[in-house]
């Protein structure tokens, strides 16, 4: 006698619904997949480094001529180098001297007579195997054993209007000793790197010419770390990024009119007041 097959038994073929139903979940999946591989993700990436491409190409540490690592990048700025120049000198900051044999005699005299040099030079860090190319620094007080000052190294890619972006270390020289790694003479950094890059960013909003402020979250993988001459640092991990806006023509610098050096004090946090975005794409802040 012939039995009729049950169709609840494992060899059963499946339903159509079944079918149906296995094919909307593959076609959903296919879907997503899509859209996050060939749309989205582009998009968030596309609006990155639309924002500047030398983000592409952006170490987070320096290092010294013989290769131990330097101090961190905490900062970075969009514009030319007479930008760059003209908003660090309306901040209240001065050009750097060249190293040579003059200068390091004066700063030396200087330190030990407690004398103002308020562009005293500062020893070579190295990005792309290559030293800054610009240096600044704000005295404080009369006596350069302490200071503020930052390097800036131009980044090789320009954006959609042909401004470069300058990644900045900014740190705060403490005190002078010997280098724990060469036994050489040498300025010694306060930790907190944030504290100094605030510190400059507040000298640059006040100089009114930052036209746009953002923030790359996430910059740094290491928070912290130890530099060349054996001094500790440490960070948020956050990269600001600011554009500067061109100073208007026949505009002076009211600083330098001014026969009196700025003093600065000793760093002191200046965060902006807005928060990091916790996006991939950063916003600007007010």
């Amino acid at each position: 006698m012939n039995q009729e097959p049950n169709e609840s038994s494992p060899g059963a073929s499946a339903g159509p619904s079944q079918r149906w139903s296995s094919r909307i979940r593959f076609a959903f999946i296919a879907v997503c997949y899509l859209a996050a591989a060939y749309m989205l993700i582009p998009f968030v990436w596309s609006r990155y480094f639309a924002w500047h491409p030398a983000l592409r190409d952006a170490p987070g540490v320096t290092n010294t001529s013989d290769g131990h690592p330097g101090d961190p990048i905490n900062i970075a700025l969009i514009g030319s180098e007479e930008d760059l120049v003209s908003i660090l000198r309306d901040g209240g900051w001065y050009p750097a001297d060249a190293l040579s044999l003059k200068a390091d005699l004066k700063i030396a005299a200087d330190t030990v007579l407690s004398r103002p040099y308020k562009d005293a030079p500062v020893s070579n860090l190295y990005l792309w195997g290559r030293k800054e190319d610009k240096a600044f620094e704000q005295p404080v007080g009369n006596n350069p054993r302490q200071r503020h000052h930052v390097r800036f190294w131009r980044g090789a890619e320009v954006d959609g209007q042909g401004r470069p972006l300058w990644f900045g270390a900014a740190t705060f020289d403490k005190s002078v000793g010997l280098s724990e790694t060469t036994g050489q003479i040498t300025h010694h950094i306060d930790s907190d790197v944030d504290k100094e890059r605030d510190h400059l960013l507040g000298d640059l909003k006040q100089s009114g010419r930052l036209a746009d402020l953002r923030f790359v979250d996430d910059f740094h993988d290491v928070h912290d770390g130890v530099n060349g001459g054996g001094d500790r640092w440490h960070t948020d991990g956050r990269l600001p990024v600011g554009t500067i806006a061109a100073r208007s023509r026949g505009k002076t610098n009211s600083r330098e009119n001014s026969s009196a050096s700025p003093q600065s004090t000793a760093p002191q946090s200046t965060a902006p007041q807005s928060t990091a975005p916790k996006s991939s794409s950063p916003q600007s802040t007010p």
